[in-house]
């Protein structure tokens, strides 16, 4: 009987600071069994060239580890690459790879084996360059769990920012405001606010789209005719909704010390305050999903792959997330 939870941890791009990320963090003990699942040989290479002692502890379905692993240990499920790395340089050849450790995480966390994946970076271009349409972790594990509405919220210790639309042109995101679409995003971050945060009655506040949230109209009527009715109408299913606000004052301590998580309009309205206030020590969350997801808050870095000189504090942080949204479930 397995006395504690396992998680697995997809290291990312080969080329990229994921593999030194794991590695690095496995020097100290996990409170949870913490399986990597990635190549044993580009794990033990990328060992060596940063003159780390890593003992690597083969596993496999069947075989799953039942404690965590001591200090200076790392679990790993073997996934072979398709050709040799060389950190920093990318290679269309292991495209492939990636995707089979994220398909091998979130399969395993439909299946019950995994209470929660922890994503490293990928380079979605390199995956795209080799033919596989790819747009990131999101939308595969949205696509591999049959999830029809994903929300992506971002957080840091004393901050949770949540966003009605992500990747879009900024001449787009008005219309892709709608009631619909508002809901949605609402009802699921109020949903995962209860089931993975453990928090019983939410308090989110939301920020309008335009300066001044419209201004009673004279600067923009989005809020008049979109935001304000679909907010009042969630209020009536029970949800604790405070706004629409100005993002300039509602990003204040008048506001945050107040609520449970900042519900933002669009990528750049929200994420700036919060990396500001945690960059390197911040997580991004996907919400919606059936499973827990968990993830770093940059890139690949393939500058510093191999230097030794990476900090490992937003892994750390979507780690501790993602046992803590684990206990709340139960798991």
């Amino acid at each position: 009987m397995r006395t504690a939870p396992l998680f697995a941890l997809t290291p990312g791009e080969p080329a990229g600071i994921g593999p030194d990320l794991s590695l690095l963090l496995a020097r100290h003990a996990q409170p949870h069994a913490l399986v990597a699942i990635a190549s044993r040989h580009l794990l033990a290479e990328r060992a060596q060239q940063l003159q780390l002692d890593v003992t690597l502890l083969e596993v496999a379905p069947g075989s799953w580890p039942t404690q965590p692993a001591p200090a200076g240990s790392l679990y790993v499920w073997d996934t072979p690459l398709q050709a040799p790395v060389i950190a920093g340089q990318l290679d269309q050849a292991n495209a492939a790879y990636v995707l089979q450790t994220l398909m091998r995480a979130g399969e395993g966390c439909v299946a019950g084996d995994f209470a929660g994946m922890i994503t490293a970076p990928v380079h979605k271009g390199v995956i795209n360059e080799a033919g596989i349409p790819f747009s990131g972790h999101t939308e595969f594990l949205a696509e591999l769990t049959h999830t029809p509405q994903v929300v992506m919220m971002l957080a840091t210790r004393g901050l949770r920012v949540a966003l009605v639309t992500t990747h879009l042109p900024l001449k787009d995101v008005a219309a892709a405001i709608t009631p619909d679409r508002l809901s949605r995003i609402a009802r699921i971050l109020h949903a995962d606010l209860q089931d993975k945060f453990g928090i019983a009655a939410p308090r989110i506040l939301v920020t309008g789209l335009n300066p001044h949230a419209g201004e009673g109209g004279h600067l923009g009527n989005e809020e008049i005719d979109v935001i304000e009715p679909t907010l009042e109408q969630l209020r009536g299913e029970g949800l604790n909704l405070v706004g629409p606000l100005p993002a300039d004052t509602l990003f204040t301590p008048k506001y945050l010390e107040h609520c449970d998580a900042v519900l933002a309009m669009y990528h750049d309205q929200g994420l700036p305050v919060l990396k500001y206030k945690g960059f390197g020590a911040a997580v991004n969350v996907t919400l919606g999903l059936p499973i827990i997801r968990t993830s770093v808050d940059h890139g690949t870095a393939l500058d510093l792959a191999g230097s030794g000189k990476v900090d490992t504090g937003s892994l750390q942080v979507a780690l501790e997330t993602a046992y803590e949204m684990a206990a709340s479930r139960g798991a």
